[in-house]
């Protein structure tokens, strides 16, 4: 069946790409470059571009009556096996334009996954894939049995192709059933294995594809992991020690770029692999500076980030690739739109120092450097701090346990209790604040 076991891109077919620009959308200036960089990935030679401006999409074949003509004389002149739509398309309307220009048509969504089928590497990456290309196609079932629906076999008996669709269907809805039984699993052992990190800082890069974050990965830990100027590069996380000025060792992970209009299950198949992100202590918004369309992208991520529940994660938003910017004026947009963003380049590391010191600043804002004292009976305390807190060191002294930590300000309410006094870290020899939690000047509901 087309769609469902295609690993390899469109390689060596020759394209055309089609976008539609509808009523309330932003006016691009290219506005098919993505999608001819999305081609490009997927391994198809473009022949041809086509773009329309309309109210509202045509729901026969998407394009007016007069651009599908044209379409079909470009198909036809340029010998093109390929139709790519910029635009998400109904089951009728790519049937339709199939049957109008005489070859076979993909849309935005389509080619998606087929550039993350070609691209999947591990176990988990690849079931993620093939769970949301079923989703997709499980509606488009239809279309493939057309040319058999017609046959009929007696009162009472449904044609071949009616049969062979239901068989279809159901193989489809028992493998979506089983890949989303496994990936659950994965989810699951996934957020364990993230929930068993808390005793470390995590930092979780996130970003429009193609932004250089896992350049900046290697850059920021001296490690290695493939970093190619490719649209979705990376489909699997990848987990480093960072040595962080002032804070020490922390990990740092690369996760799957984003992009505009990014395939809503894709987005749910690939949650066991943005686990890292949810559970990040910080989030580093990479964009690319020296691209036209960075305001775009960056409120395409900001999109995606809302979508998986996590907008309001603690972020700093960081300019990569600033050593590339041809347009000055488009830099000095992006310092006055985001005044708190970092200026980097991770190919030439310059900036490198002020992003960690960024970093530094940033974490220490919503976390305290604090010494916990309590009973060394008392186990539930130090369990608490093992869930919550960055345990730094322990000591004992007459059935008395002091654990000096780094924790989220809003954990220190449930401290708020008698026995346990709650102090901040002092290194220059001044007498430390010892007075109970609800008895310093800081009030707990500022601390929370």
């Amino acid at each position: 069946m087309k769609d469902l076991d295609r690993q390899q891109g469109v390689s060596s077919e020759q394209v055309v790409l089609v976008g539609v620009q509808l009523a309330g959308q932003p006016h691009e200036e290219e506005p098919l470059e993505e999608l001819a960089g999305l081609a490009e990935s997927a391994g198809a030679d473009v022949v041809g571009l086509m773009t329309q401006r309309r109210e509202k999409p045509d729901p026969h074949s998407y394009l007016g009556r007069g651009k599908l003509e044209q379409l079909t004389h470009m198909v036809s002149g340029t010998e093109a096996d390929v139709v790519i739509f910029d635009n998400d398309l109904s089951p009728a309307q790519t049937r339709n334009l199939e049957q109008a220009t005489g070859v076979k048509v993909l849309d935005r969504t389509e080619l998606i996954l087929d550039i993350f089928a070609s691209r999947a590497q591990t176990h988990e990456s690849r079931l993620a894939v093939e769970l949301a290309q079923l989703e997709y196609s499980l509606p488009r079932l239809k279309r493939m049995w057309t040319h058999l629906s017609r046959i009929k076999a007696g009162v009472g008996m449904r044609g071949p192709g009616e049969k062979q669709l239901e068989t279809d269907r159901r193989l489809v809805e028992k493998r979506i059933n089983d890949l989303r039984t496994e990936l659950d699993k994965i989810h699951q052992r996934r957020e364990r294995e993230v929930a068993a990190r808390n005793d470390r800082m995590t930092v979780s890069l996130v970003g429009y594809t193609n932004a250089g974050k896992s350049t900046l990965l290697n850059a920021l830990t001296e490690s290695t992991v493939m970093a190619k100027d490719q649209l979705f590069a990376t489909l699997d996380t990848r987990t480093r020690r960072w040595q962080l000025p002032g804070w020490g060792p922390v990990l740092l992970s690369d996760t799957v770029g984003f992009i505009r209009n990014l395939p809503h299950k894709l987005i749910a198949s690939f949650k066991a692999t943005l686990e890292e992100a949810r559970q990040a202590n910080l989030l580093l918004h990479v964009a690319d500076a020296s691209n036209p369309a960075v305001l775009e992208q960056i409120s395409a991520v900001y999109d995606v980030l809302e979508e998986l529940g996590i907008e309001q994660k603690n972020s700093l938003l960081v300019l990569n690739k600033a050593d590339m910017v041809q347009d000055a004026h488009q830099l000095h947009v992006l310092e006055e739109r985001y005044p708190g963003a970092v200026k980097i380049s991770a190919k030439t590391g310059d900036g490198l120092d002020r992003l960690a010191d960024a970093v530094s600043e940033t974490l220490s804002e919503h976390f305290l450097d604090v010494e916990v004292e309590f009973d060394v009976a008392d186990g539930g305390t130090l369990a608490y701090l093992s869930r919550h807190a960055e345990v730094l060191s322990r000591a004992y002294s007459n059935e008395r346990a002091t654990v000096h930590c780094r924790i989220p300000k809003a954990k220190l309410r449930p401290l708020e209790r008698e026995g346990v006094l709650v102090r901040e870290h002092e290194d220059d020899g001044a007498e430390p604040d010892v007075r109970p939690l609800q008895q310093r000047d800081e009030s707990i509901d500022d601390v929370a």
